[in-house]
């Protein structure tokens, strides 16, 4: 089964400020607010939701293919996601737009100022799953881009009767109600945070028990907390799946995309959504560790070994180090 993984891709641009936000906003004069941080660093990372996960399959040893637009700026990332095993050939490049990017301001207190350019990824509805020549064998993952592209997508999936994955993350407080929906009509999966959860149920009018109980498999992922897996079989209860421990937490941001890696990697492979959720779980601590989406690696010895550690041995994780 190939795993076709569609979403953003973008730089991002971190910077840090050595001060606090809070001593240079004047509350009297926010109505006329112009206000410059001099920064103390700043640093140029590969990003963006679709790049992310794409990279993590190819830790777990396989081969995905990113479907998204990029800019004329994209070259050096396009080189390094071909290094590192990505089938890159669904990419379109738009030539008088830049990568979509990401700047991240963060002072001493953990407080943000972000700004997001969108640039290619406004074009994502150009990109055609059809064209790509996939079909019922396959598993797409439909993340956050466009809403309109994941519209496409989602009606792309259902033409060719190809099961995905729909996952509208940080994108839910854009989409409509019928664009959930219509994600939800024959998705696979359904995935999201419990804030996400909570906003899709909200507009869609329902509980959230029945917007867990609208596709075969529901995953709620609670951050620290661990996640929950639902399934038509598990009567409300949910499979839970506990949280994997980092040696160290230096960024939290990427671990979302890594779980879904995982997510994916499992059910590519019909593993048992306990062992599946655990895998999801255990690459998301790499990310945790490390400064920036996709600057952490492993060998898949090293995995399954440190998966036997945290929970235990099982014979499925133990044959992908083979």
């Amino acid at each position: 089964m190939r795993i076709v993984v569609t979403g953003s891709l973008a730089y991002d641009y971190i910077m840090d400020f050595p001060g606090y936000f809070k001593d240079h906003l004047l509350p009297e004069k926010t109505h006329i607010l112009s206000v410059s941080f001099l920064v103390e660093s700043m640093r140029k990372l590969r990003g963006g939701v679709a790049g992310n996960i794409a990279y993590n399959l190819t830790l777990l040893g396989e081969r995905p293919l990113i479907a998204a637009t990029v800019g004329h700026d994209f070259a050096d990332y396009r080189a390094w996601l071909t290094y590192q095993g990505v089938d890159t050939r669904g990419l379109i490049e738009i030539e008088h737009e830049f990568t979509s990017s990401c700047f991240i301001n963060t002072d001493r207190a953990n407080n943000q100022i972000v700004a997001f350019h969108a640039g290619a990824m406004a074009y994502a509805h150009q990109v055609s799953l059809v064209d790509l020549g996939i079909g019922p064998n396959d598993l797409v993952l439909i993340s956050p881009t466009d809403p309109a592209a994941m519209e496409r997508y989602v009606l792309d999936c259902q033409r060719l009767g190809v099961p995905y994955i729909f996952d509208p993350g940080k994108q839910t407080p854009r989409l409509e109600a019928d664009h959930i929906w219509l994600g939800l009509t024959s998705a696979r999966v359904l995935v999201g945070n419990d804030y996400e959860f909570a906003m899709m149920a909200k507009k869609l009018q329902i509980s959230e028990a029945e917007l867990i109980a609208s596709t075969p498999v529901t995953v709620i992922t609670r951050g620290e907390h661990g996640s929950t897996i639902y399934t038509s079989a598990t009567n409300g209860q949910g499979i839970d799946i506990p949280p994997a421990t980092p040696n160290e937490v230096r960024d939290p941001t990427g671990a979302g995309d890594a779980y879904l890696a995982g997510l994916a990697f499992g059910l590519a492979h019909n593993f048992p959504l306990e062992v599946t959720g655990r895998i999801a779980a255990m690459i998301a601590v790499y990310a945790i560790e490390k400064q920036g989406c996709q600057e952490h690696t492993f060998t898949l010895p090293e995995f399954t070994a440190r998966y036997a550690a945290t929970f235990g041995a099982h014979a499925l994780v133990e044959d992908m180090a083979v």
